[in-house]
């Protein structure tokens, strides 16, 4: 049930703040075509959809107790800025940054500096990877495939031992279309 907690805060910041990250980067923006700048919206949105899947899948029902799933004597969590070992800018503190604001939203845990925590939460972003994935008969890409790989580590100040160590692992496909078709939103100013 601790897992469970932190995966669904995990999860859910990773969202959010990969779908802010995808949009306002400017490292995403290889070029300044139009077409480009439709792809980071595209991509933003497709990340959304699945990351929130995922959040689904993993927290399942067990989000119904999370406050009795915690160990007795943890009345907070520190969350210092994530490590990051891949080549992706301040996707770290976009990330730290949402898990602070999930974790004081939840207010199950009191969100401290290190040297007054019962817990610290650290992680390490793996992997993040933007690739091709489908192509036409022509061999020209059709789709992307956009991978976060983060690891994770909840560990008990109080009882110097680790509550929780986990792998996650999000992707998204997407293509280069200006418009999703399902946000609503006219993106490439077609009126459609």
């Amino acid at each position: 049930m601790n897992e469970l907690f932190i995966e669904r805060l995990m999860i859910t910041a990773l969202n959010e703040k990969l779908n802010g990250n995808m949009k306002n980067n400017p490292k995403r923006i290889k070029n300044s075509t139009l077409q480009m700048m439709r792809r980071i919206h595209t991509i933003s949105n497709v990340n959304t959809i699945i990351l929130l899947f995922i959040y689904f899948l993993l927290a399942g029902c067990g989000f119904y107790s999370l406050a009795g799933s915690i160990p007795s004597h943890i009345k907070s969590i520190a969350i210092p800025l994530l490590d990051n070992q891949t080549a992706e800018y301040g996707i770290t503190e976009d990330i730290t940054d949402n898990l602070l604001e999930k974790f004081t939203e939840e207010n199950i845990l009191r969100v401290v500096d290190e040297e007054n925590a019962d817990s610290i939460l650290r992680g390490i972003i793996k992997k993040v990877e933007d690739a091709p994935s489908t192509f036409t008969k022509e061999e020209a890409v059709t789709e992307y495939r956009y991978t976060v790989v983060l690891d994770v580590e909840w560990y008990d100040v109080k009882n110097d031992e680790v509550l929780m160590k986990s792998q996650y692992s999000g992707w998204g496909a997407y293509g280069l279309s200006g418009d999703s078709g399902t946000d609503g939103i006219d993106n490439d100013n077609d009126g459609l």
